[in-house]
């Protein structure tokens, strides 16, 4: 039985606290990444939750749809990727405990082609999926039971990182869109959330991309983990999530000469993270 105030599913209860329909301008881009998208204000965002437990998967679509999303349900992990390259959602929350194909394995294998967000759920205490998952590109996780409150809130932040960075200013939104960024060979282009470095398309996730963005934007400053967190999640840094520190760690790899030894992405002990000028 479910009470007014609980989510239940087998033995686990999260608490619920309904709060008014959300809705936002979402620029997105296509498949290729080249093109964008501008959604109207009264067209609802698209979420497709690959979840097994159905029971589960049902409570967080209603849910959901009370905060003025559409969501869509998959339940198995080998059927997933064609659902999601067919849907095409804005936001993909996928479960890495899944029939026919670990989430993790979900995740690989879409990520190149899939553009939009990713949002892992996992049931382990141990860090470890999380980490995986953030290695293989998704842009955060929730851990089970879920506290839709918390689900919400990633959720949200999600979309408000891709408002600000997506795209040209939208009609629906006086909302300016960040100006492009050149700094040596690097190109980072807001309007196709596309980089180049030296003339060559780099691939970067929604989480590296805006990273990126939020470095290069404050070149010659260092931000502190505190502050990274902020801005990207849109809540405060609880000193323990590892996040960011992947991120950085993926963004070296794709763009230091030695990710080693990175001279364009800095560590600054017990300081933060310094984007390099004329370091590109």
């Amino acid at each position: 039985m479910v009470g007014n105030n609980s989510l239940q599913s087998d033995s686990k209860t999260q608490q619920i606290i309904l709060l008014p329909p959300f809705k936002l301008v979402l620029f997105k881009k296509t498949k290729n990444g080249k093109a964008v998208e501008k959604r109207p204000m009264d067209k609802k965002q698209r979420i497709l939750l690959v979840e097994d437990d159905q029971r589960l998967a049902e409570l967080i679509r209603d849910y959901l749809q009370q905060q003025g999303f559409e969501v869509l349900i998959e339940g198995r992990g080998d059927t997933a990727p064609g659902r999601i390259l067919k849907e095409n959602p804005d936001l993909l929350i996928l479960d890495l405990m899944l029939p026919g194909k670990d989430g993790l394995s979900v995740c690989q294998q879409v990520r190149s082609t899939y553009p939009g967000p990713i949002l892992i759920l996992t049931a382990r205490e141990d860090d470890m999926d999380q980490v995986a998952g953030l290695e293989l590109g998704a842009d955060d996780y929730v851990k089970k039971p879920i506290e839709p409150r918390v689900l919400l809130a990633r959720i949200r932040a999600l979309f408000r990182r891709m408002e600000k960075s997506g795209g040209q200013q939208d009609p629906f939104s006086s909302t300016l869109v960040p100006k492009d960024i050149h700094v040596g060979g690097l190109k980072i282009c807001f309007s196709s959330r596309q980089v180049s470095l030296d003339g060559q398309v780099v691939d970067l996730t929604t989480t590296e991309f805006d990273l990126l963005a939020l470095l290069a934007g404050h070149a010659g400053t260092i931000l502190d983990r505190e502050r990274i967190y902020s801005e990207m999640r849109g809540i405060d840094y609880d000193g323990l999530d590892r996040s960011i520190d992947i991120a950085i760690s993926r963004l070296r790899k794709k763009l230091e000469v030695d990710p080693a030894q990175p001279h364009r992405i800095k560590t600054i002990w017990r300081q933060g993270y310094l984007f390099v000028m004329d370091a590109w």
